[in-house]
């Protein structure tokens, strides 16, 4: 299985939407749906770039 746990950006564990983020990956990988989780990533990764200054990554 994949370890997809990073370090998490300055500022964003008092970020709401962070926080849903994060929960929603964790139920879609505890549910076994590794779309789902990799579309919360993906979302998460967008709302870094627009709402906490933080560069997209490529992939």
């Amino acid at each position: 299985m994949t370890d997809h746990s990073t370090a998490e950006p300055p500022g964003t564990t008092e970020c709401r939407q962070c926080q849903k983020l994060d929960l929603a990956e964790a139920v879609a990988r505890g549910e076994r749906d590794e779309s789902r989780a990799t579309d919360c990533r993906v979302l998460r990764r967008r709302h870094l770039a627009a709402e906490h200054g933080e560069r997209e990554e490529p992939s």
